[in-house]
């Protein structure tokens, strides 16, 4: 595992994109951020789980060895690698309450927590939080499942009151954009909630 951790950085190293790491340096949020871009990011994962496969490795052990990193893409890549029904509720908290960026936030509310069967439970769970970026986890895994499933009355109800009182999180307001852009009668909710919107 150490063998293919260490292969996966050289390879993150010659993929480096300096004027972005350079940038990314100055806001010190990560101990080392390479800069690679997305697209060959999600390349990389690819070829991983691939040799994974060939070499007979578990895939979890090395998505959880890649999220203890402290550097940029390999969080990124734990977040693409992460097979989710290895993926426990108590290991997703785990994980959540150890972000510290918001592009982290991001990538872990886009790339792993809607292939999640608990998404929903753990986005409302975390919408409630005192914790800011767990809040802002809460609000982006909902960006992300509303867009694909309707919500019932209960959820409607909790997501709207929630989001009304967390209108300081941009991720907040970006959902019930999101949710109001989905029908009139939608848009007429958020409107009470926010006049603004």
């Amino acid at each position: 595992m150490n063998n293919l951790l260490n292969d996966i950085k050289k390879e993150l190293r010659a993929n480096m994109n300096g004027v972005a790491s350079a940038h990314a340096r100055q806001t010190e949020d990560y101990r080392v951020n390479w800069g690679v871009e997305l697209p060959r990011l999600a390349k990389i994962a690819d070829e991983i789980a691939e040799n994974c496969t060939q070499r007979d490795l578990s895939q979890r052990e090395l998505a959880q060895a890649l999220w203890n990193e402290s550097t940029r893409e390999c969080k990124i890549l734990a977040c693409m690698l992460m097979p989710t029904e290895a993926f426990s509720e108590e290991v997703c908290d785990l994980w959540a309450e150890s972000i510290r960026t918001e592009e982290i936030a991001t990538m872990f509310c886009l790339y792993l927590m809607p292939r999640l069967r608990y998404a929903s439970t753990k986005a409302y769970e975390w919408m409630a939080s005192e914790q800011n970026m767990l809040r802002t986890c809460g609000f982006l895994t909902l960006c992300h499942l509303i867009r694909k499933y309707p919500l019932n009355e209960d959820a409607e109800a909790e997501f709207l009151d929630q989001a009304g009182a967390s209108l300081d999180n941009r991720y907040a307001i970006k959902a019930l954009q999101i949710y109001a852009s989905l029908s009139e009668d939608n848009a007429r909710k958020v409107k009470k909630v926010a006049n603004f919107l």
